[in-house]
């Protein structure tokens, strides 16, 4: 790989493999890490804590594009939307995928080592969530679930690096990350539902069915809720509520909209627009600690 990885069709695959053009999944990531370490430290988090946290964010979701490719490299090729990922149409072997992300563990690990022990104990927990989702789909028709849990442990770890402690808040906003995640997966399993049936794997979108509908809206209201706890064991006021409530309104009408017209690019755009909402909550929280 040391000779072949420096060549610009290396680079470029390696770039399309931990999906560097794509960033909004690190947003979705990035989101409820945001969230907890704003309430963790009243609204002035400390640089270094928020730099360590951004990076590392991008380094995990990074890492986490870079196994999933790895355990989906036999059925991204039968899927139309992958099969042009670096693993599938072999612009890269597994061998560089490994190392690759190996490489982005090791760093997101550095980072982690200038924390203080509870959190780096907890990072240790969250490499090995990272490592087990892309195989929870063989297994489970729940790994939209497991994403959650994965993407919201982020959110744990920042509290804990403030606070040498595991708050309320934190357990609030990591519950209503699984909703959420749950939620937005179950739209982007959507997309390929028809194909993922046809290869054997399995998601909330296929377990859910003609129901589908009905549980995002709930999803969606119980990520809502939950993050009012958050915000009233928090003492948060209005602004961060009316944050909220929009957040929870937009929501609700992105379901109604998908209902009414279910296509594939109704239900990447309301995707999409789910990291556009993290960042408004994420925008309510530091409005509400400046007024």
């Amino acid at each position: 790989m040391s000779s072949a990885i420096l060549s610009n069709d290396k680079i470029l695959a390696i770039t399309d493999l931990i999906r560097l053009k794509k960033q909004y999944g690190t947003l979705l990531v990035l989101a409820p890490t945001l969230w907890s370490l704003f309430l963790a430290s009243s609204g002035m988090p400390p640089l270094k804590l928020l730099a360590i946290f951004t990076l590392g964010t991008f380094l995990m979701r990074s890492a986490g594009c870079v196994i999933n490719d790895i355990a989906d490299r036999n059925f991204d090729k039968y899927v139309e939307r992958t099969k042009t990922r670096p693993l599938a149409d072999g612009r890269l072997e597994l061998k560089e995928a490994i190392l690759t992300f190996l490489a982005l563990l090791a760093l997101a690990f550095i980072l982690v080592l200038f924390l203080n022990p509870l959190t780096i104990v907890l990072s240790i927990i969250g490499i090995l969530l990272a490592s087990i989702y892309p195989f929870v789909k063989r297994v489970s028709h729940f790994p939209q679930v497991f994403l959650g849990i994965t993407f919201g442990w982020g959110g744990v770890m920042a509290w804990s690096a403030v606070n040498n402690t595991i708050g309320l808040p934190a357990i609030m906003i990591f519950i209503a990350n699984i909703f959420w995640s749950t939620a937005y997966d179950t739209i982007y399993a959507l997309m390929d539902k028809e194909e993922d049936i046809k290869i054997g794997v399995k998601s909330t979108a296929i377990f859910l069915g003609e129901n589908v509908y009905k549980a995002l809206y709930l999803l969606y209201a119980a990520v809502i809720i939950t993050l009012a706890l958050a915000g009233i064991s928090s003492k948060m006021g209005l602004v961060y509520f009316g944050a909220l409530l929009l957040s929870g309104i937009i929501f609700e009408y992105m379901v109604f909209s998908l209902k009414k017209s279910p296509t594939r690019e109704k239900a990447f755009r309301i995707f999409l627009a789910n990291a556009g909402i993290g960042l408004l909550i994420m925008a309510g929280i530091i409005a509400d600690y400046i007024v």
